[in-house]
């Protein structure tokens, strides 16, 4: 019988265990809700390092950020390092990417691809906003053209900004 109880007993610790850790891990999530007022437009200031999440004509939020290695100019190629500027739209998300989280940049549309093409070279595509897989300082353009925040802030840009959603991107 005291070896049952000491059976029954070791269960138990093992199940309250596994229970406590996923309720601790529950926490942990990457996704978060929002339920607040729609984001209608992105406005991306390079030269600013601003990013503003807008609601028709109101800020939501503002947002720092980091660029590609060579941030100024527009984005005309392949692996030139910098981000595109022009409207596009956020066209798809990357729950899994392997900066954090992502959201997909329209890019290229019809003009980048016309103007790669006068240059005789692919324009590249695959920008997005996404998180970092090092510590963000807000100081360093390391991005392959892409707009880089803070895990924390991604968390929030991906929850509040849905697919379909107007960036427009200046100098």
């Amino acid at each position: 019988m005291p070896k049952i109880r000491e059976q029954a007993g070791r269960k138990m610790r093992l199940l309250i265990m596994c229970l406590i850790l996923s309720l601790g891990l529950s926490g942990c999530s990457k996704f978060i809700s929002y339920d607040g007022p729609e984001v209608t437009r992105i406005v991306v200031l390079k030269s600013a390092r601003q990013m503003y999440l807008l609601h028709n004509d109101e800020i939501l939020e503002t947002y720092n950020f980091e660029l590609g290695f060579a941030p100024v100019g527009d984005k005309q190629v392949e692996g030139d390092g910098r981000t595109p500027e022009g409207s596009y739209t956020i066209d798809r998300r990357n729950p899994n990417s392997a900066f954090y989280l992502s959201l997909g940049i329209s890019y290229p549309n019809d003009r980048d691809r016309a103007e790669a093409a006068a240059l005789g070279e692919s324009p590249g595509g695959d920008i997005f906003i996404h998180g970092t897989n090092r510590p963000f300082r807000g100081q360093d353009d390391w991005t392959w053209g892409c707009i880089a925040v803070s895990n924390a802030e991604m968390r929030e840009i991906y929850a509040m900004v849905r697919t379909g959603t107007q960036i427009d991107i200046f100098p």
